[in-house]
């Protein structure tokens, strides 16, 4: 499975970069991202990829970066936009679903880890230390807006920055963090009814309330509301199935730290997984 996977990532690495390098480079980003993901897909630092011996034998006759140049090259911004182009071009390969779901997953590291960008904050059902996933996921095409903040980051106020990215119209479910005037007003600027359920305990008091908000206490009395929130369960199915495939998202090994190192490995992860997606619906129809 990891060969298939692979081919087709560097098939879509292929389209994507074709002709496109540095003045002057010895090697093409094209090179320079298929070094990348193979190291990604095995779990493994970039300097083992950079070894011909821990390649298959057909693809030895290429010429390996050093490791030096894939860590000055990956944070180069024609690398970074090439990456999101792969990622956008999976995500818009099927047509979305009028249901969105909004939730974060921890990214936890070792607690006497020196990374100073990481924070002790709430992890799945402790205080841990590390980063967290918050993400945006779409029942058809996946994951389609998300970012990595440290652990610390409330999930409410980094949402303000992901709804905004989105496109307009439908629903937003998440979870009792989100119930927010703030977050319901920003959803209703892109023609999207968010709806969360109220905090156990909390009253509404006598302040003025978003109208929106009042939308969503409606919704959630009536079958089709509670219907929403039930199907929220499906953004913790697809943190499990990012996890759960041969390169997938696993627990973020010792050489991945730092904010950036955290994110372009999520990103090689989401990328990956997919590409996995894409695959198992051939299979499938097939």
């Amino acid at each position: 499975m990891e060969d298939e996977l692979f081919k087709q990532v560097y098939n879509l690495i292929k389209q994507n970069a074709k002709n496109k390098t540095l003045k002057r480079a010895t090697f093409s980003h094209a090179q320079i991202l298929r070094t990348y993901f193979w190291a990604v897909i095995h779990d493994r630092p970039i300097y083992w990829a950079c070894k011909k011996k821990n390649w298959p034998i057909y693809y030895r006759r290429h010429k390996l970066p050093t490791a030096s140049t894939m860590s000055r090259r990956l944070r180069t911004k024609e690398i970074q936009k090439l990456l999101k182009q792969m990622e956008q071009s999976l995500i818009e390969r099927v047509p979305r679903s009028t249901c969105r779901w909004i939730d974060g997953k921890p990214l936890p590291i070792g607690g006497s880890s020196k990374d100073k960008q990481s924070a002790f904050g709430y992890g799945a059902s402790s205080i841990a230390k590390g980063y967290k996933l918050y993400a945006v996921a779409d029942k058809n095409q996946g994951f389609v807006c998300w970012t990595i903040r440290a652990m610390n980051n409330n999930e409410s106020k980094v949402a303000m920055e992901l709804i905004p990215k989105l496109e307009e119209s439908g629903y937003l479910i998440g979870d009792n963090s989100y119930d927010s005037n703030k977050l319901y007003e920003l959803a209703s600027q892109k023609s999207i009814q968010l709806v969360a359920p109220r905090r156990m305990g909390k009253a509404l008091g006598h302040r003025r309330h978003s109208h929106h908000r009042i939308h969503a206490m409606e919704l959630l009395d009536r079958p089709f509301g509670q219907s929403l929130v039930e199907s929220r369960k499906g953004i913790e199915r697809m943190f499990g199935n990012l996890t759960c495939f041969n390169g997938g998202l696993k627990p973020l090994p010792h050489w991945v730290r730092t904010l950036f190192r955290v994110r372009m490995w999520v990103q090689a992860k989401m990328i990956l997984y997919h590409t996995w997606r894409m695959l198992n619906h051939a299979k499938k129809i097939a």
